[in-house]
């Protein structure tokens, strides 16, 4: 009887650290662009701040995207497309039309776009 009770409780044992072990290395469960990754912003994370315009979004919820790195700042990418004139093209996208917003770092954007983003990429994805 003695060796019986030991062994279940050797099995619930091991069952609680596989179970303890997983949530622990469960990734922090992305839901939707708000708080799970910080280089993604989705429109359901846009939604408070719907009214506004690309960069007064992005100001507001990561304004990492938006610091300069040796006096120049990311590229803009819409829908796969560069936009010339830098960060002041995010003024004219409403956040209504847009579906999604990543930041890439500069290897990130380089291995997707090729060479010329030493600051790293801002790529928007519109509904249209």
């Amino acid at each position: 009887m003695r060796a019986i009770t030991s062994r279940r409780l050797l099995i619930a044992s091991f069952a609680l650290a596989i179970g303890l072990a997983g949530c622990a290395s469960g990734g922090g469960g992305g839901g939707g662009g708000g708080g799970g990754n910080p280089n993604q912003l989705t429109n359901e994370a846009l939604q408070p701040v719907i009214t506004g315009d690309a960069y007064q979004a992005i100001q507001r919820m990561r304004p990492r995207w938006l610091q300069s790195r040796g006096g120049n700042s990311a590229n803009v990418f819409v829908d796969g497309a560069e936009r010339q004139g830098g960060l002041q093209v995010l003024r004219g996208l409403p956040v209504a039309d847009i579906e999604e917003m990543l930041y890439m770092s500069a290897s990130e954007a380089t291995t997707r776009y090729g060479t010329g983003h030493p600051n790293g990429l801002i790529l928007i994805m519109t509904k249209r």
